[in-house]
């Protein structure tokens, strides 16, 4: 099964409607498509521009499940969303997903302390380099804040920092390995996200490495590619499959209703 649940439509910042991805999806012949836009509960409860605000959550479920409705049967649309962890609002945000009829929640991490990890590479620019190796290292201290919450299905695009080709100076594995022991410890898988071939830092998210520490935790996994439009539907699958049995991995997963199932990971290089 070929499926992308990792999809910004115009609810936050992706470029088209839901039903225009659905047109794309169908063309593509993925056989699920989850839409899965942004959503972070800051502590003031301010509308950050790249998400949808906060009190849109029940508009945007009615919109996917109008857009599901009217796809036909030989789509299947999912009701996805990509929530930031705040461990200020984790409890309440926690509240807020329960209470509705999701299938998978992506939980991110894009917020620092206040500082967003992958707006702008200018953002990065006048930091020192320990200033930047705090950073990187908090955010894994949040990843794992994040799978202890138990409030996610998946991670989304694991290692985002390096995303402008910013990188560490000093060994952070501690905190890597405590965040994949927290991930396997919750049940939650990881994707592979293909977006991060076109950025600066031109390797999928999260590397190979991590992905390998996946592997011996036994945490699952799966291809998304982050698409903010129609045209990003699938873009690296091929190369993604292939990498994920080059590290050993023989399945992938897929979610309905907060439920995860374990389907065939494709091979490109066969039938």
């Amino acid at each position: 099964m070929i499926f992308s649940y990792h999809v910004h439509s115009k609810w936050s910042d992706g470029t088209s409607e839901i039903t225009e991805y659905i047109k794309k999806a169908r063309e593509i012949g993925l056989d699920e498509i989850g839409i899965s836009d942004h959503y972070v509960l800051t502590p003031d409860r301010s509308n950050l521009s790249w998400c949808m605000p906060i009190d849109a959550l029940d508009g945007y479920i009615e919109s996917v499940q109008q857009a599901s409705g009217e796809a036909g049967s030989d789509l299947i649309v999912r009701l996805g969303l990509e929530a930031d962890y705040l461990p200020e609002t984790a409890g309440d945000l926690a509240d807020e997903l329960s209470m509705r009829p999701f299938d998978y929640i992506i939980g991110s991490v894009h917020i620092v302390d206040g500082f967003s990890i992958d707006d702008k590479a200018e953002d990065w620019a006048p930091l020192s380099q320990k200033e930047r190796d705090q950073i990187i290292r908090e955010y894994w201290v949040r990843i794992r804040q994040m799978a202890q919450s138990r409030i996610f299905d998946f991670a989304g695009h694991l290692d985002l920092t390096k995303k402008f080709g910013i990188y560490p100076s000093v060994d952070i594995s501690p905190e890597i390995d405590a965040a994949l022991d927290a991930i396997a410890g919750s049940g939650m898988a990881v994707e592979l996200n293909t977006a991060g071939w076109y950025y600066a830092c031109r390797e999928q998210y999260p590397s190979s490495g991590i992905l390998e520490g996946c592997r011996k935790r036994r945490i699952p996994v799966l291809v998304n590619d982050d698409a903010h439009t129609p045209e990003n539907l699938g873009r690296g699958y091929i190369e993604a499959y292939r990498l994920l049995h080059s590290l050993g991995f023989k399945e992938q997963v897929s979610y309905a209703g907060r439920m995860r199932y374990a389907d065939p990971l494709p091979n490109p290089d066969e039938g």
